[in-house]
């Protein structure tokens, strides 16, 4: 399928002898897909691989369980597609950041900051998931960019999936694991450095008190340039402690929190020009040199878990969430040209004939102080148990939480050769050579307040029957009571067009459902079916996003999924496929007066293929593919109706080698391929597709590993991600790049 894989999995399935024609599947996925993930031998040949929901466990008997407790342990009982990107995958291929993970992901494309948004804005499967990032089973809808220093793993389960998250997930959920203590002592220190002049460290130490409880900490500081556009720098620092005592006994305590501070100058990319990005050189950068943005997080929480016995177990979970953001960041909004009376924009929007030497871009301030806050709460009861002749492993839960938001916007205005330009807007500079220093001393006006508070209340349940041992039946409902209210400090007059209103608020009851047959004829096959279904409140990002006087209906979303998962050659060879179809209806659509109404429909149909194992002993080789065909299928937004949804890709695909020899080394690469995408709703503005090569050499040693990566090896020229805002912006990706790594175990 489409997933990328995990060397230290989340499931087991058993070793069974394969057949031809798994085999055969197997050898025409392999060379049919594509995908993602590689490390070093000696760890790999302990741990397992997942592909696309199927696991293929290796030698080491104990693999760890799925950390969503919502879900069976065994990924092969799952009727819907999970990925597991782990720590070993992430360190080998030099990703830091939660977005360098999840382009692991065939059917996961990135967006930019934008409009009230910073921090992560991921596409997934055609359909936003910024509010569908989780940490440890709660939702991270702070805007913040996140790092993996304090993660173990992430998890990427594949379609709606409401019952098991709550409101949102249309294209699916991304789990951030955070690493946990455990009784074996372990120390690690990594530091690496790039061409571009970044510097990083991290260490990670795992110490045991006493025989049932253990301490660790991962901590993490990194400064300098993120890419060839050198104006893009970050100086970060973060720390993730955790404390786990009745390790072994029945009840079993953990306390965790991540502290982490980000000073960081985000790359705002460049404007559209003619239908694709202005063509200004891959390193030209707009904006002022103290734009920046900080941002400090803090998450704090507690889990409490008891063993009746193997087959009944509770668990509470408390976790805070805390994220505030100070912005002062400038973007390019508009083409035009300037002469004695200002800045004249390019009529139509984007579209001139003049020579780029011609032409001006103007800047526009994006200011704004963002305090984001939740608190939630969530009671488990894990039940297995005989009805009869038929086994049953159910799960049942109650989750109350409460998120808050505010966001007071700020603009800064200047003039463009001498006449003064509209609010907000700060300078006009040559598109080809724009001038990188510091903004002008100008006045920060405050303008809208917006906030925001919603509390949500649910209770859910989900069970696998196991009707034979060829036959499992899998359902779950889960209730959510949604309220909402919003505010805004202007527009006390309602005017129509303007989505800002003084007040508005929203109370929805949704039930969700989930449904699947799995059938597994012989061991090493697995085929299912399932069915989900999510919603998504109007007011779920607590922002306005109708543009009349009361909150328009949840979007509704529900998907089809049918899948095969096959295993080879005792386990060292995992293969799936899969199609589905995801539809949301009740879609918000934007109306030419900037309001919205909610009467479109919006459906997705793809194929995912996955394959990954061991070619020989010390060749690891591991593919990946999705293939999305979205469309808009009802609309009022003129242009809009057929054409294919912002920031998706046709065709996406990812693969990573590796090869061990002389004993001490590594060698691999790996290629990205993502087709065409569209920056708006009209596909009036488009970034060509591409083909990304990287590579890595690595020494290792018992006590320590020297490893060098390489980025776009071969100096592609593309767009990484996307910003729907101001016509349609978009950031060219970093050039090639070097990075070496020297990693410490004591």
């Amino acid at each position: 399928m489409s997933e990328c894989f995990s060397l230290h999995t989340r499931g087991v399935v058993s070793r069974r002898r394969s057949t031809p024609l798994a085999v055969a599947a197997g050898i025409a996925s392999l060379v049919s897909a594509s995908a993602a993930l590689a490390a070093d031998a000696d760890t790999t040949a302990d741990a397992g691989t997942e592909v696309s929901g199927v696991t293929v466990a290796a030698a080491k008997p104990n693999v760890p369980e799925n950390s969503l407790s919502r879900l069976p342990a065994r990924l092969q009982d799952i009727p819907q597609s999970i990925t597991v990107l782990n720590r070993t995958l992430l360190q080998s291929q030099g990703a830091t950041s939660l977005a360098d993970a999840l382009r692991n992901v065939p059917g996961i494309t990135v967006g930019g900051a934008e409009g009230g948004q910073i921090g992560n804005n991921i596409n997934l499967n055609g359909f936003t998931a910024r509010t569908d990032i989780f940490l440890d089973g709660f939702r991270d809808r702070g805007q913040y960019y996140r790092d993996t220093f304090a993660l173990d793993s992430v998890e990427v389960l594949m379609g709606p999936s409401s019952m098991l998250f709550g409101r949102g997930s249309t294209g699916g959920a991304i789990n951030q694991v955070s690493k946990r203590p455990t009784r074996t002592p372990a120390t690690e220190v990594d530091v690496s450095g790039t061409t571009n002049g970044l510097v990083r460290g991290t260490a990670d130490w795992n110490a045991p008190i006493s025989d049932t409880s253990a301490l660790r900490v991962a901590v993490m500081g990194q400064g300098g340039p993120t890419s060839t556009r050198r104006k893009t720098t970050v100086n970060d620092y973060g720390v993730a402690p955790s404390f786990t005592m009745g390790m072994g006994t029945p009840t079993e305590l953990t306390i965790s929190a991540l502290v982490q501070h980000n000073n960081d100058r985000p790359d705002y990319g460049v404007p559209p020009l003619n239908g694709r990005p202005a063509q200004t050189g891959f390193n030209t950068i707009y904006g002022h040199s103290d734009d920046r943005t900080i941002q400090d997080i803090a998450a704090v929480s507690g889990e409490i878990k008891h063993r009746f016995s193997d087959s009944l177990i509770l668990r509470d979970q408390v976790q805070f969430n805390g994220v505030t953001t100070d912005a002062r960041e400038t973007a390019p909004q508009g083409i035009g040209t300037v002469d004695a009376k200002g800045y004249t924009a390019a009529t139509p929007a984007g579209i001139s004939n003049l020579p780029l030497s011609q032409l001006f871009a103007r800047l526009q301030s994006h200011d704004r102080v963002i305090h984001d806050t939740s608190i939630y709460n969530q009671l488990e009861l894990k039940a297995d148990f005989a009805t009869g002749p038929f086994g049953n492993s159910l799960i049942v839960g109650a989750e109350i939480g409460r998120d808050e938001y505010r966001n007071q916007n700020y603009t800064r205005t200047s003039s463009c050769n001498g006449v003064a330009l509209p609010a907000g807007y700060t300078a006009c500079v040559p598109v080809l050579s724009p001038t990188y220093a510091s903004s002008p001393t100008l006045t920060e006006v405050a303008t809208n307040l917006a906030a925001g508070a919603d509390t949500t209340a649910a209770v859910y349940f989900n069970d696998t029957l196991s009707v034979t041992s060829q036959l499992k039946l899998v359902g779950g409902l889960r209730y959510d009571h949604f309220s909402a209210t919003i505010t805004n400090s202007i527009n006390s007059a309602n005017t129509p067009g303007n989505a800002a209103f003084p007040r508005l608020s929203q109370t929805v009851g949704y039930t969700s459902a989930r449904a699947g047959v799995i059938w597994q004829p012989t061991e090493p096959q697995s085929y299912y079916f399932s069915y989900s279904t999510s919603f998504n409140p109007s007011l779920e990002q607590l922002t306005s996003t109708t543009g009349i006087s009361q909150p328009l209906p949840p979007e509704t979303n529900e998907a089809y999924e049918v899948g095969g998962k096959w295993e080879t050659d005792n386990d060292r060879f995992g293969v799936t496929a899969a199609v589905f179809q995801i539809t949301k209806l009740n879609s918000r659509s934007q109306n030419p007066d900037n309001t919205f109404t909610a009467n479109g429909n919006i459906r997705v149909r793809g194929v995912r293929l996955g394959a990954s194992g061991r070619v020989a002993d010390h060749w690891l080789i591991y593919g990946g593919y999705t293939y999305l065909d979205a469309r808009i299928i009802k609309a009022i937004a003129p242009g809009t109706l057929g054409m294919i949804p912002v920031n998706t890709a046709k065709h996406n695909a990812t693969l990573w080698t590796t090869y061990d020899f002389l004993r001490h080394w590594q060698i691999g690469g790996g290629v990205t391929y993502l087709s065409q995408r569209f920056l708006n709703n009209t596909d009036l503005v488009s970034v060509p597709g591409y083909v990304r090569l990287d590579a890595t050499l690595a020494y290792h040693q018992p006590h320590y590993e020297v490893r060098i990566n390489v980025f776009n090896l071969a100096g592609a020229h593309y767009y990484d991600s996307l910003i729907q805002s101001d016509g349609g912006r978009a950031v060219p990706g970093s050039g090639p790049t070097g990075m070496l790594t020297l990693i410490w175990k004591p």
